[in-house]
């Protein structure tokens, strides 16, 4: 299955039409000094609006699958109560248009823009965070499950809750440890009542997570304390939220590192989480190499390689992609998806022919599509592909400075310009192959 992938907030704009509530993102990109250049999602690429066109070029390339995610705002202005329908008009009318250009739907529940009044009473650090998430998955698949045929819960816990709840380098911009990890653990019951209401209506479709990932690697392979180092960066990073799904039980690397401080299994959470899923979904884009270190983050500190690396300055390491394919094939033992897969660089300007010269993207996905070739023959259960993204768009909190789509968007006049990749990745599915 060859698409691509998107975000809400990052690609739809007009955040708060037809009466659509306020996320959490909304109000963070509109904080002094939070994002680079004073950007926001206002209108990012118009998505909103504009669907039809973006429909229309992913016909022209010949995806035969899209992968968006639907804002709960949209749905709950706060977060409960009544439905919007006028949100859940504009996805009825996305996923129509992309039905009727026989492209398949795969939606995301949660893709990061949880709505501002859920937030101002706790957001995922409160209990009741997980029915609530509930009901609004139960309102999505009662509209849409008729037609949508691929879930995916919830898109990177890991990087939300710790980068949002930990660092505050995200939305909601909260500092504190401890709540990262209550917020993971009411992450995870909200992702196991939600499966439980998708199996309540009997859809013949499948549903999953995604989480990030990277390969975890030691800087000597032949030092057994950096070979330790890198499993317990990897219990931590790809590990912290699969394996309560699939094993009802935290990484040993996690109940070490936090002790106490990681909230209780009991056994009605262990019966939650590991309501059976169809799927796991994996965003690679890069590695990290570890070296044993008694001062570092889970006793641990990251070494530089060198050799190239993107404009979000992560290295290009395609068999990366690979190990980690083969890692949760063997430890899962789930069907998988490549939910994201992509390369951002700088402004990139259409040239004399019309199009964007992006031979180095164009290269990097070719060298990590080599490597789901080699996963499915070392017998990798890969069902599909969704390279990131389809069309340049809000990274988060760089702004609009960071380009990944294969098709260019101008922010001023939203015109829409496939890339040299745009046309590689159209002959990439004609011929069902690299």
């Amino acid at each position: 299955m060859w698409g691509t992938a998107s975000a809400s907030y990052q690609i739809e704009g007009s955040p708060l039409a037809d009466g659509a509530g306020t996320s959490i993102w909304h109000t963070f990109a509109h904080q002094s000094g939070t994002i680079t250049g004073g950007d926001n999602g206002d209108v990012a690429c118009d998505h909103y609006r504009r669907f039809r066109q973006d429909v229309a070029i992913m016909r022209g390339l010949g995806l035969g699958a899209y992968r968006f995610s639907i804002a709960w705002p949209r749905l709950f202005p706060s977060g409960r109560g009544a439905v919007n329908t006028a949100g859940l008009a504009f996805y009825d009318r996305l996923i129509d248009a992309l039905l009727e250009v026989d492209i398949t739907p795969m939606a995301t529940l949660y893709h990061w823009d949880l709505p501002q009044a859920l937030e101002d009473q706790g957001g995922w650090t409160c209990a009741d965070i997980a029915e609530r998430f509930a009901d609004y998955s139960d309102t999505a698949f009662a509209a849409f499950a008729d037609r949508v045929p691929l879930w995916i819960t919830f898109n990177e816990p890991a990087m939300f809750t710790w980068l949002g709840y930990a660092i505050g380098a995200h939305a909601p911009g909260r500092s504190n440890f401890g709540e990262a990890l209550r917020a993971g653990h009411n992450v995870l019951r909200a992702h196991g009542l939600a499966v439980e209401r998708f199996r309540q209506h009997e859809s013949a479709g499948s549903i999953g997570i995604t989480v990030s990932v990277q390969a975890h690697m030691p800087a000597d392979p032949d030092d057994p304390r950096d070979v330790k180092a890198a499993a317990r960066s990897r219990g931590f990073n790809n590990e912290w939220f699969v394996d309560p799904i699939v094993f009802g039980t935290y990484p040993v690397a996690m109940c070490d590192q936090f002790g106490e401080s990681l909230p209780d299994i009991d056994t009605a959470d262990r019966a939650l989480f590991t309501t059976p899923v169809d799927f796991i979904g994996v965003n690679y884009y890069t590695r990290t190499i570890v070296r044993d270190d008694e001062n570092g983050f889970f006793k641990t500190r990251t070494c530089r390689a060198p050799g190239a690396y993107t404009a979000m300055d992560w290295e290009v390491y395609p068999a990366g992609l690979w190990l980690v394919l083969k890692e949760f094939h063997e430890r899962y033992g789930l069907p998988l998806y490549v939910t994201e897969n992509g390369a951002g660089f700088e402004e990139e300007t259409i040239g004399p022919q019309g199009r964007v010269e992006d031979v180095e993207r164009l290269r990097y996905l070719q060298s990590h599509l080599e490597m789901c070739h080699r996963a499915i023959a070392d017998g990798v259960d890969l069902r599909g592909y969704m390279l990131w993204s389809l069309i340049d768009n809000f990274e988060w909190t760089f702004g609009f400075s960071k380009r990944f789509g294969i098709v260019h968007c101008d922010f001023q006049t939203q015109v829409r310009t496939p890339k040299l990749s745009a046309l590689w990745y159209q002959r990439v599915i004609e011929e069902n192959g690299i």
